[in-house]
């Protein structure tokens, strides 16, 4: 998917900071200190897996509401999980998801970002973050963050691209897996795709 990049660089700031901010400035604060790094880092660049690794890790998961993008993926199915499955569903959701946004961590190529004024209420506990990533001799591309205000800061639970769900884009993939295989093969399915994904990345 494109500029999954941009997805990453949205959420990488310290939690300390994070919850001070609001959900508009808090994607502009991080964007621009993400890409700063990804500029300055040849090794990201040249992707790296052991650095991209530690910047998702440390910068990027704590700003992802995982259980609840699980959840909007599975859709009625989530229902029909042990909350054993849920779990363990929850974290191979998020290997793949984070799996996938590393391969974009070395796409940068001076994408500028265009941040739209934020549409809400003082009072509202979920916003979308609109923004539109220029890109060099490309279309323009749409990027909103469906954001949730925790007790801590602000979190993502779903991002759409040009229009397009990230976390609805899996649920028939998902739906098809279930009815066909099971909660079981589903989750067996996830953990298969990326135990191969961690095998091409480590003979890399």
């Amino acid at each position: 998917m494109r500029n999954l990049l941009i997805v990453i660089a949205a959420f990488a700031v310290p939690l300390a900071h994070a919850e001070d901010l609001a959900p508009d400035v808090l994607v502009k604060t991080i964007s621009e200190e993400v890409i700063g790094i990804i500029k300055q880092d040849k090794e990201i660049q040249a992707g790296n897996p052991k650095k991209i690794a530690a910047l998702i890790e440390t910068k990027v998961l704590p700003h992802f509401d995982f259980t609840r993008m699980t959840r909007l993926a599975m859709g009625r199915n989530w229902r029909l999980a042990s909350s054993e499955q849920q779990s363990e569903l929850t974290v191979q959701f998020k290997t793949l998801l984070v799996r996938t946004y590393s391969t974009a961590l070395t796409a940068y190529r001076d994408q500028v970002i265009d941040y739209k004024p934020l549409r809400a209420r003082p009072e509202d506990m979920e916003v979308t973050v609109r923004c539109e990533v220029k890109q060099p001799g490309g279309q323009p591309v749409s990027l909103e963050y469906e954001m949730e205000k925790t007790s801590n800061s602000w979190k993502i639970y779903d991002v759409k691209i040009d229009g397009v769900s990230l976390v609805t884009t899996y649920r028939e993939t998902f739906a098809a897996e279930v009815r066909e295989r099971g909660v079981d093969g589903l989750i067996k399915s996830l953990a298969a795709k990326n135990s191969q994904s961690e095998t091409r990345s480590g003979s890399g």
